[in-house]
């Protein structure tokens, strides 16, 4: 059975808009935190939670109603090349979903009285990798062997407490297939989000085709698009609507683009959050940023978004 929470989030989908928080490495990274391991965030759940926790309280004070986990690269896998076993790499995904909470409780001791929510981030199977490949997919496994390797960073977050689950930045319909039959049956919402280029995934397959896996599945609550650019956003809106029925999640970056080899960004920033009306009148429900996009855009978006 969904929490509470979980019912009322679903509640808020139907009645109105839900702002989501923006980019979690850009607020830790302002901070003046060293991300250019291959954990990326995930490192300081280990290190320094409490930055963590911080980086998603600042989310919610600016306006975000929902905060998504540091569990995006999060991975028994990825934890066991730094030596941390399996016992100890279960409990810091859990912790990822703890952070978030405790965030909740403060923002609520500061004066915010709005519902809040926590999304347990499940990046792809690229993330792990930590070689840019979670932006082409494609990676030479099935449907069921990334499904074995979800599964269990599933099972844990998911027993962890979140409202939902938040399978994002997805570039491949294979591996959006394999990531919903590994929520299937766990009793928490999820949604899922693609990251795109044009009216394609990354991996190149047509976006109708790879919306369409969704729009049967009871778990899913949302289903759109993050970490593209925003000039994607409108069509996949869309699209998205138009083949599931579902209300549509869209958290694009900042429109620059990501050099795996240099472990960093390029190009100029493109989001301007003036743009969300337009997507909320097209039919998104949960709207947000992705990397690169900080408080101040949040702040922003929950402004253009909420009556005066």
């Amino acid at each position: 059975m969904t929490s509470d929470a979980s019912s009322s989030l679903s509640a808020a989908l139907a009645s109105g808009t839900v702002v989501l928080d923006g980019g979690m490495s850009n607020q830790l990274e302002s901070a003046g935190h060293d991300l250019s391991d291959e954990l990326w965030s995930a490192r300081l759940l280990a290190e320094r939670p409490d930055a963590i926790t911080e980086a998603h309280l600042g989310y919610f004070l600016a306006g975000a109603d929902v905060a998504i986990t540091a569990s995006y690269q999060a991975t028994f896998e990825g934890f066991a090349k730094r030596g941390i076993e399996r016992g100890r790499a279960a409990e810091l995904m859990g912790l990822s979903v703890a952070s978030a909470r405790e965030a909740a409780v403060r923002a609520k001791a500061k004066g915010v009285t709005r519902p809040l929510w926590v999304a347990a981030s499940v990046g792809p199977y690229g993330a792990m990798l930590a070689d840019g490949s979670e932006y082409r997919g494609r990676y030479g496994l099935s449907v069921a062997e990334l499904e074995a390797f979800h599964r269990p960073r599933v099972e844990v977050l998911a027993a962890a407490g979140p409202d939902v689950l938040a399978l994002e930045t997805v570039p491949d319909a294979e591996e959006g297939e394999a990531l919903l039959r590994a929520v299937r049956g766990l009793g928490v919402p999820a949604w899922l989000s693609y990251s795109v280029s044009g009216d394609r995934t990354r991996a190149g397959q047509p976006l109708e085709e790879a919306f369409a896996l969704a729009a049967d599945a009871d778990e899913v609550i949302a289903v759109g698009v993050n970490c593209s650019v925003p000039q994607d956003v409108d069509g996949a809106i869309e699209t998205a609507a138009r083949v599931t029925g579902k209300p549509v999640v869209v958290y694009p970056n900042s429109g620059e683009t990501w050099d795996a080899e240099a472990r960093g960004w390029t190009g100029d920033s493109t989001f301007t959050p003036e743009e969300v009306r337009g997507w909320r009148e097209s039919g998104a429900r949960l709207i947000g940023g992705c990397c690169r996009v900080g408080p101040g855009a949040i702040a922003s978006i929950a402004e253009a978004l909420r009556p005066a």
